[in-house]
């Protein structure tokens, strides 16, 4: 019996040369342990209590399949077989550093002491993470984790690129900021959460939007960029301008309970238009405001991010360029799909066609709405307001979903989910003037747009949706 794959732990690599999966031979589980072990007597106390029984405090799995319940040590094994090692953890012994160069003072030594334990890592690498310069744009859902534990690494430069203001309702997933935060700009709050956090780290701001007359200057300025951005038309910006650039560009995204990391690094594999080469119709995939997202979700995607970062800056490990990782939250599962580099992509192929930045809000299809043909009246919060007060006003349609309908509404509005408008278009049939109204106006704009082109010529949408009617008009409304 021969070809059987051992695959070991990062604790047990220092025993078997620093490999991570060895060959053995042996017809049963306790034959191929004894196998690898063999000539290794350190690695043989570690696993087996007697020559033919394993410790209990080591697990061994079979093809994935948990030997514990079972004679494990008897069990048969087949050519192709996987044999996977996992011994209990407890979080490493307090031994304390290593000696080290003077380059380091003696409270950076301690704070990175489990750093410099690794032999992954330890001066050499630490010093590398010091020098490292990462952007990461966008500092929310995502953003918050990986700059937390970039800052948290001992990343020496960490850029933020973000241009909003912190609001209750980022709370439930945003953890660089709190409540006493609210109202902020989510730089200022960031910085001051970072640098507490770890006064070492130099933290620049970028308090700006990232357009392609500002994006060359400002990744260009850094090692890595981090992609924690909310939109398509950033997200391609930023892929581009990191191709462009010759910069790894990490990325996640992220949708309701699923996620989405990878790292584009074109000078080593694929790019994001490689495997995205265009964007949806505007519309069509809703942002996490209007679909909803776990809060737990960007916190998991975001560590990703911010793993295959170090990663990057250390050159240690195997990073994610040419696969993406999946992740189902509700089912708690990953899974891995390879990636190859598109010969056509128009940025990144041997012939592109592509080699400057683009405007982004037209590639992603924004600015249609002031195509000739194509605008949709709109009505202000304000306004709104004034004509309901009277007589014979108009109908108003709220297009969101149940669960944003549950959290707040306008008295007296009809309820129809944008998805279902075709199918109730006899319950608007008749009405004097109809006022469409979402979240921000996004999807009511669309929604009217449907309708005019049905034929309901009298049809406006609310300016900035139930957002602009709280702010103007009804601040008791709860916000979402």
């Amino acid at each position: 019996m021969s070809g059987v794959r051992v695959q070991l732990p990062t604790a047990l690599r220092p025993m078997v040369d620093g490999r991570a999966e060895v060959e053995a031979d042996g017809a049963t589980v306790a034959d191929v342990l004894q196998a690898v072990v063999r000539d290794r007597p350190r690695l043989g106390a570690f696993l087996f209590v007697s020559p033919r029984t394993v410790r209990s405090s080591v697990a061994v799995f079979v093809n994935d399949v948990d030997m514990r319940q079972r004679e494990r040590e008897a069990t048969p094994l087949r050519p192709g077989d996987v044999l996977t090692i996992v011994p209990i953890l407890a979080g490493g012994r307090d031994e304390g550093p290593p000696e080290t160069p003077e380059s380091f003072s003696a409270a950076e030594l301690h704070r990175y002491s489990r750093h410099l334990l690794l032999p992954e890592v330890g001066i050499a690498g630490q010093r590398r993470l010091r020098a490292g310069k990462v952007l990461v744009v966008g500092a929310g859902g995502l953003g918050s984790p990986a700059a937390i534990y970039l800052a948290a690494a001992g990343v020496g430069t960490l850029g933020l690129v973000d241009f909003d203001r912190v609001e209750a309702s980022n709370l439930q997933r945003q953890i660089l900021y709190g409540t006493r935060d609210i109202g902020r700009p989510k730089l200022e709050a960031a910085r001051d959460r970072l640098t507490d956090l770890n006064p070492d780290v130099t933290v620049r701001l970028h308090p700006e939007r990232l357009d392609r007359s500002n994006a060359r200057e400002v990744i260009g300025a850094y090692d890595v960029v981090v992609d924690g951005t909310d939109n398509f038309a950033t997200r391609y910006l930023v892929n581009d301008a990191a191709v462009l650039l010759g910069r790894p560009n990490v990325y996640g995204s992220i949708y309701r309970f699923e996620g989405q990391a990878s790292v584009f690094d074109a000078r080593r594999g694929p790019c994001y238009r490689c495997l995205y080469p265009e964007p949806p119709p505007p519309g069509l995939v809703p942002s996490c405001a209007e679909a909803g997202v776990l809060g737990v979700l960007p916190g998991l995607i975001g560590t990703i991010q911010a793993a295959e970062t170090v990663k990057l800056l250390l050159g240690r490990g195997e990073t994610l360029v040419g696969r993406l990782l999946l992740f189902d939250a509700l089912a708690m599962r990953f899974r891995e799909l390879s990636l190859t580099a598109n010969p056509q992509c128009v940025l990144c192929g041997p012939e592109a066609t592509q080699k400057d930045l683009v405007d982004y809000p037209a590639f992603c299809g924004r600015g249609a709405e002031e195509e000739p043909g194509a605008a949709v009246p709109e009505i202000s919060a304000e306004e709104l307001a004034a004509i309901l007060s009277g007589t014979d006003g108009p109908l108003l349609v709220d297009v969101r979903e149940a669960e944003e309908w549950a959290i707040a509404h306008l008295p007296g509005a009809l309820h129809i989910p944008q998805g279902d408008l075709g199918e109730r278009l006899s319950e608007l049939t008749g009405a004097r003037e109809l006022v469409i109204y979402c979240k921000s106006g996004r999807r009511s704009a669309a929604a009217s747009r449907r309708l005019r082109d049905l034929g309901f010529t009298r049809v406006r949408s609310l300016k900035g949706g139930i957002d602009a009617w709280t702010e103007e008009v009804d601040p008791t409304l709860p916000r979402y």
